[in-house]
């Protein structure tokens, strides 16, 4: 029975996509695990790959189509032997159109990429248990290896998005499962959100055509936003909507670390390794977490959800957005094993080739732009994360001593941004302290 290959959900907040391109074409033979396609989606291209094996029958999305909706028919998928033409029809408008068969009350439904078979799962799971269902009560669809992996994990299946087929919970959603993410609004309410907020805040509540009109007598480009754009500005409009800012700032001497950390290259030069006073504070940063483990915390709607691990996001700036790649365990991890890890998810960054579960996550976030000339700024916090830390550049500063002469330091600004239903005004200032003596006495953060 031919059955519909669906325009996957890559990631959790994923609702469209682009279909950048196909890997197969009609009439190839596809088996399980075989790649279809290339999605793009607002933060990265990914590869699609068959579940099911089967002849391409009919591609009914075209390459580079924009705004894709997840679940939505992208291709049929035929058994050999069968016609495509006995299930594919033309349509007045020239598009086609499948019509799968029904499942009926007393049948399972098929197999295939738009039908999932429960049953032969838990035969290949080698039981013969009824699938789990959510709180809705609706059937769950899971592949025995995700639900194995959920079990050992101790996860509940009923919280995590499937990207398969009609939502089929796979192995890589289990494994890149976030469960801080849980209580994050989707992208699709969020961006509605933004949509009111940004009507609300024009002149009268003018719309884009309005304001266009304002306009129709100057000379101006019109640029089309693209996924990650709408993504920014529907995430950050709901942060700065939603979540009690308020902001700590403190200068940081450097000196002794430009010192240290000069010693510390001149060492691994052979190894090729440079570290940046990114690399140093974003250790400072995981291990402040962990010697003020109150402020290592997310916001999950009802609850606050303290974190036991120094899991630190830091922004990189691409073209057209920015990621917040995660460097998880950053507190148990050396100088330099962060600084190459750093350096691999910025440069893939780039290249939108991060995998959802590489920046996804997280407790708190880096964002510097000292290497812009930027002295200090205030940065909207990602949420659910508690807070993030704005870093400017350090700069040569006149300053009193500890004996009342007068010198200079090289003296950098600080600024975090929190979250105040997850911390406080002398929690924050207690994680800021913390975060300035590691920076400021770098050789304790090798102890």
């Amino acid at each position: 029975m031919a059955t519909e290959i669906l325009m996957p959900a890559l990631s959790p907040t994923m609702e469209e996509g682009t279909l950048a391109k196909w890997l197969v074409k009609e009439g190839d033979s596809v088996s399980s695990g075989d790649l279809l396609a290339e999605i793009e989606t607002d933060k990265a291209t990914m590869e699609f790959e068959a579940v099911d094996e089967g002849v391409v029958g009919k591609i009914l999305v075209a390459e580079g189509t924009e705004g894709v909706k997840v679940n939505s028919p992208i291709a049929v998928l035929l058994e050999d032997g069968e016609d495509a033409s006995a299930v594919v029809d033309a349509s007045s408008d020239g598009s086609s159109h499948v019509a799968p068969a029904q499942p009926t009350p007393d049948t399972e439904p098929a197999k295939g990429y738009g039908r999932e078979a429960a049953a032969a799962d838990e035969k290949s799971a080698g039981g013969t248990a009824q699938p789990p269902s959510g709180a809705d009560g609706k059937r769950l669809f899971a592949t025995p290896v995700a639900r194995r992996i959920a079990k050992d994990k101790g996860i509940d299946l009923a919280q995590i998005k499937g990207s398969g087929p009609r939502g089929r919970i796979v192995k890589a959603d289990v494994e890149g499962f976030d469960a801080s993410a849980v209580s994050a609004p989707t992208t699709s309410a969020a961006a509605s959100k933004a949509a009111e907020a940004q009507k609300a805040s024009m002149p009268s509540g003018m719309g884009s055509d309005q304001v266009a009109a304002m306009y129709a007598d100057r000379q101006y480009e019109e640029i089309k936003l693209d996924g990650m754009r709408k993504t920014i500005a529907a995430r950050l409009t709901e942060a700065k909507q939603t979540i009690p800012h308020f902001y700590l700032r403190r200068d940081i001497h450097l000196d002794a670390l430009l010192k240290f950390r000069s010693q510390l290259n001149k060492q691994l030069a052979e190894r090729g390794v440079k570290l940046s006073v990114n690399d140093f504070i974003i250790k400072a940063s995981a291990l402040a977490l962990q010697e003020v483990p109150d402020a290592n915390a997310v916001w999950a709607g009802d609850r606050i959800l303290r974190m036991a691990a120094s899991d630190v996001a830091v922004a990189v700036a691409i073209e057209g957005g920015l990621f917040t790649p995660v460097l998880k365990d950053a507190h148990l991890k050396s100088l330099s094993a962060l600084s190459t890890e750093m350096k691999d998810l910025a440069t893939r960054a780039r290249d939108r080739k991060l995998a959802p579960h590489e920046y996804q996550g997280g407790s708190f976030a880096i964002s510097n732009l000292g290497m812009f000339g930027i002295d200090n700024f205030d940065a909207v916090i990602n949420p659910p994360h508690g807070s993030i830390l704005a870093v400017g550049a350090g700069v040569k500063k006149p300053i009193v001593g500890a004996d009342g002469e007068l010198a200079t330091a090289t003296v950098m600004s600080v600024t975090l941004s929190v979250d105040h239903r997850v911390i406080d005004g002398a929690l924050g200032s207690n994680f800021l302290r913390s975060l300035a003596d590691n920076i400021e006495n770098p050789i304790a953060m090798l102890a």
